[in-house]
């Protein structure tokens, strides 16, 4: 009951930076965590941020101090600020949802970010 759609990946600059956002339909209050994966090919995915409805955050070592995670006052959008971007990375980014009653996780569709010179 939950939808999500990324937007705005694309090509950047090694040392830019670039926002992706996700925004969720359906029933968005019933989402407490909402998170940012990425996935580089032939890798895993992994997570890379993720926001409570508490507003309590989580980052990843290796973006710590570079990325930033904010939800808007409906809960219904969440963003991911990224700077001072590396090649390591480019990935496809997506946008996690979950839900605990009923206990359900959601994914959007993907948006690329490429950071290359």
């Amino acid at each position: 009951q939950v939808q999500l759609v990324e937007s705005g990946g694309g090509l950047v600059q090694p040392g830019g930076s670039l926002r992706v956002s996700c925004g969720a339909s359906g029933s968005p209050s019933s989402i407490y965590v909402m998170a940012w994966y990425r996935q580089a090919p032939g890798k895993q995915r992994e997570l890379v941020a993720d926001m409570t409805s508490g507003g309590s955050r989580y980052y990843a070592d290796s973006v710590k101090g570079r990325f930033s995670i904010s939800r808007d006052n409906a809960k219904n959008t969440v963003h991911l600020q990224m700077n001072s971007l590396k090649p390591e990375d480019t990935a496809v980014y997506f946008c996690n949802a979950r839900t605990e009653v009923p206990r359900r996780q959601y994914w959007g569709q993907g948006t690329q970010v490429t950071v290359s010179s």
